[in-house]
């Protein structure tokens, strides 16, 4: 009878089990031929058993690759899938990529089992790396996939003390500079559409909002921030009710274009004409902004560089694995058209 050890299950307790020796283990493990077909099973069967799963620093240190990597979204993230600028960074992942010769597999990780499950597939070296879409603060799949070994690039950031690879784009430099055109044009009375509060993108263009009111002498009202989702329905919703509570408001900065069609829609329902009345600028400067009417001044994110740069990063940390973690923000840039 096998004792167990109170530990993770190794090699050894693998052969024991499955009475061979380690060498046999290893060749299974690692689709190696001549190995009988009846050996194969029962090593597999001890495996099985012993839920042991195969070191990804061993197999890192023998030279195998999977050449493959894993684009990793949250449920919520999911969600947001269909959005323009998630679409884009992904066609820019996948051609760096394709380019690469790596293959990317596309994983949602909605529960702690599934994260617990992805990191199990992660030990078994059956990925290279991986690349996380705009995950939650509060998430901690990025360390756990740290410290199981993975190279792993975050788009986007949880915090300002985030200690895992990310590329961000400049979200307080653009929101600063978004409402500073609308006060240089003499708006007085200005509201922001924010994103989710849990994420740190979010809290960041509210944060150059913010900065933005200070710089020109403006105080802020708490009544003129609106929490949005990033959809066109929220930003509809939010600037609706903004001209119900605040009637003189003359300027609208939205945390995204989606939520500043919305608003910009809200406006001429309630017969305000945009720029005259309202000025409205959005965020990201995807293909709708040169869709509304009128065309979206807005802040454009560099999403092509954004996502060949999470791939640029995560070859690199997977060719040399000790290198320091890299934070990356790329600059934004504000586009003037005829809504502000």
């Amino acid at each position: 009878m096998l004792k167990r050890g109170s530990g993770t299950p190794t090699l050894e307790e693998v052969a024991a089990l499955a009475g061979v020796g380690r060498g046999t283990v290893s060749r299974v493990i690692n689709n190696a031929s001549g190995v009988k077909a009846s050996t194969r099973r029962a090593v597999q069967r001890a495996i099985d058993e012993l839920d042991y799963v195969p070191n990804l620093a061993a197999r890192s240190l023998a030279g195998r690759r999977a050449d493959a990597v894993a684009l990793v979204m949250t449920k919520t993230d999911w969600r947001l899938f269909g959005e323009p600028f998630f679409s884009e960074v992904v066609r820019a992942v996948g051609d760096a990529l394709t380019e690469a010769d790596v293959q990317l597999l596309l994983t949602l990780v909605r529960t702690d089992a599934e994260r617990q499950r992805l990191v199990k597939y992660v030990r078994g070296g059956r990925i290279d790396g991986a690349l996380l879409m705009s995950v939650r603060a509060e998430d901690r799949l990025p360390d756990m996939l740290a410290d199981a070994g993975l190279p792993t690039v975050l788009l986007g950031r949880r915090s300002d003390e985030e200690r895992v690879t990310y590329v961000d784009a400049d979200n307080v430099g653009g929101a600063r500079a978004a409402v500073a055109h609308l006060t240089r044009g003499g708006r007085k009375s200005i509201a922001a559409i924010t994103g989710p509060p849990e994420m740190y993108a979010s809290r960041c263009r509210l944060r150059g909002y913010r900065e933005a009111l200070r710089d020109a002498g403006l105080d802020e009202v708490q009544s003129l921030v609106v929490q949005g989702d990033f959809s066109e329905v929220s930003g509809r919703r939010a600037m609706t009710g903004l001209i119900k509570r605040h009637p003189e408001v003359d300027g609208v900065f939205a945390s995204s274009d989606s939520m500043a069609a919305g608003a910009v829609t809200a406006l001429h329902t309630a017969g305000r004409r945009v720029p005259q009345d309202v000025a409205v600028i959005g965020f990201d400067d995807f293909e709708l902004a040169e869709q509304t009417e009128p065309r979206l001044t807005t802040v454009r994110q560099p999403m092509e560089e954004i996502g060949r740069t999470m791939v640029r990063l995560l070859l690199e940390e997977m060719d040399q694995p000790q290198v320091a973690w890299r934070h990356v923000i790329l600059r934004t840039q504000l586009v003037v058209r005829e809504s502000a």
